[in-house]
C-alpha cells in the first residue's frame, strides 16, 4: 500500500469503528437505574443558572446538591424553535424518565409549554421538544470529567453518569424545574 494513503486508511478504520461503537451503545441503554432515595430525601424544586452553568437540587429551603453542566451549543436566551440548540428558560416540570435514553439516563422536561407553541405556530415554526437532563451519550461515559467545558447538547441539560444516577434517584416525577439566565 502507497504510504501516504496508510494514514487515510488507517483515519478511516478509526471513524467507522467510532462510529459503529456509538451505534451499538446507542441502542444498548443505560443500564439499570439506581432505585429513588427516600422520600424525606428527595429534591422539592430543581433550580437551573444557566449564566453559571449550574444546576441545583432544593428541598424546601435546603440546598441538596448542586452540579457543573453544559446545555445546548447556543445557550444564551429562550428556546424558541426546533434545531436553534438553546436551553428553554422557565418554569416546567420533570414529567417523565427514560432508563433507556441513547445518554446515561434522562428526565424529561416538560418543554414545550402552552405559551411556547403558540409563539412557536406565531412564527410558522416547531418549538421543538425532548429537552432532558441526561448523562453522556451511553458508551462514551469515560469523556464525563470534560463534558462541561463546552455546551455540547441540542437544548438539554448534561451532567455526568455518576451525578446523572444522583439526580435520578432524587428527583421524582412531578418535581418542579425553573430555568433561568
Amino acid at each position: 500500500m502507497n504510504r501516504a494513503l496508510k494514514p487515510l486508511v488507517l483515519l478511516l478504520l478509526l471513524s467507522l469503528g467510532t462510529a459503529g461503537y456509538t451505534q451499538v451503545m446507542l441502542r444498548k441503554g443505560s443500564g439499570t437505574p439506581p432505585p429513588m432515595a427516600a422520600a424525606s430525601e428527595q429534591a422539592d424544586a430543581i433550580l437551573v443558572d444557566k449564566s453559571d452553568r449550574q444546576l441545583t437540587l432544593m428541598r424546601g429551603d435546603e440546598t441538596i446538591a448542586t452540579y457543573d453542566i453544559s446545555m445546548g451549543g447556543n445557550p444564551t436566551g429562550h428556546k424558541t424553535q426546533e434545531d436553534d440548540e438553546r436551553t428553554p428558560t422557565g418554569t416546567y416540570e420533570i414529567d417523565w424518565r427514560n432508563e433507556s435514553s441513547i445518554a446515561h439516563l434522562s428526565l424529561h422536561i416538560s418543554y414545550p409549554n402552552a405559551d411556547d407553541i403558540a409563539q412557536a405556530e406565531a412564527r410558522g415554526v416547531s418549538p421543538g421538544g425532548s429537552i432532558m437532563i441526561h448523562g453522556i451519550i451511553n458508551g462514551w461515559g469515560w469523556l464525563g470529567p470534560l463534558q462541561t467545558y463546552w455546551n455540547w447538547t441540542n437544548g438539554c441539560i448534561a451532567v455526568n453518569n455518576e451525578q446523572m444516577r444522583e439526580i435520578w434517584s432524587l428527583v421524582p416525577n412531578g418535581t418542579p424545574i425553573t430555568i433561568q439566565e
